[in-house]
């Protein structure tokens, strides 16, 4: 089970917080150009933290390097003070904008990944309960995962990280192109995993879903974080360039990169 997050610094007494992650200098460059470009960052796990950010900011990239996914060309990554490892990677879990489902039902997509994580059948089958109810979708278990509407589809994905027990969770847009009903859903998976002791970060572009989970919130531009702070302060009353023009829908501003120089570094 995922441990306990540490509590606020007012209920320790004011000692400090050691962050659940941390980076220092942290790059990432493609044919010499840095796409993500020298991040300091830290998340503690007790507040929900989206990421935002005009598209090619490097939002997504900076979400696999935390995880993993993508090695640094230069800097640090940290988890729990120590260097990210593959231990550590278990116990983190990521969700894309879409999601990738094997071919089986959808209890079955369960069963395979806590199968992969080595946990015993007893306490699988609990899990593949427990998953499932809590993501609606008890009634679907035997039906095919990529028959599923888009919105199960991603709770399905949702569910199935959740299952890991992880100490964080990653999101990636995950309801990118889903209608209200779905949004609602996905929305009340991650505040129920929160209350549950799990930390999440999370990427979105909608404002409006960054006020209703955001607690912390990073603004990037550039490969750069330039703005941190509540996600009501930012959304309300941002202090940088970019997050100014980002929330007034301008879509070119200094420091941002193309999309289309970002894209060929995703993998």
């Amino acid at each position: 089970m995922p441990e306990p997050l540490r509590k606020p610094d007012h209920e320790n007494g004011g000692a400090s917080v050691t962050p659940l992650l941390r980076t220092h200098g942290l790059t990432f460059a493609v044919r010499g150009r840095r796409l993500v470009d020298g991040v300091d960052l830290a998340i503690d796990g007790r507040r929900r933290t989206v990421l935002m950010g005009a598209n090619g900011a490097g939002k997504s990239l900076l979400l696999r390097l935390l995880h993993g996914l993508l090695q640094p060309s230069s800097g640090e990554i940290f988890w729990k003070d120590r260097p990210l490892d593959a231990a550590a990677r278990r116990a983190q879990t990521m969700v894309f904008q879409r999601p990738v489902l094997l071919r089986r039902s959808v209890r079955a997509n369960l069963r395979f990944v806590l199968s992969v994580r080595g946990v015993a059948n007893g306490e699988r089958s609990r899990r593949e309960d427990e998953a499932l109810e809590r993501a609606g979708l008890k009634d679907l278990a035997r039906h095919p995962a990529r028959l599923l509407s888009g919105g199960e589809q991603q709770r399905l994905a949702i569910a199935r990280a959740l299952a890991c027990d992880p100490d964080m969770l990653f999101l990636d847009e995950p309801t990118a192109s889903l209608d209200p009903a779905s949004t609602h859903a996905i929305e009340r998976q991650i505040r129920e995993a929160h209350d549950r002791g799990i930390a999440i970060l999370l990427v979105t572009h909608d404002a409006g879903q960054a006020r209703r989970l955001g607690e912390h919130a990073i603004f990037m531009a550039g490969g750069r974080i330039v703005e941190t702070g509540s996600a009501g302060d930012l959304l309300d009353r941002p202090r940088s360039a970019a997050a100014r023009a980002w929330r007034d829908g301008r879509l070119h501003f200094p420091g941002n990169h193309d999309e289309a120089e970002t894209s060929g570094a995703r993998p």
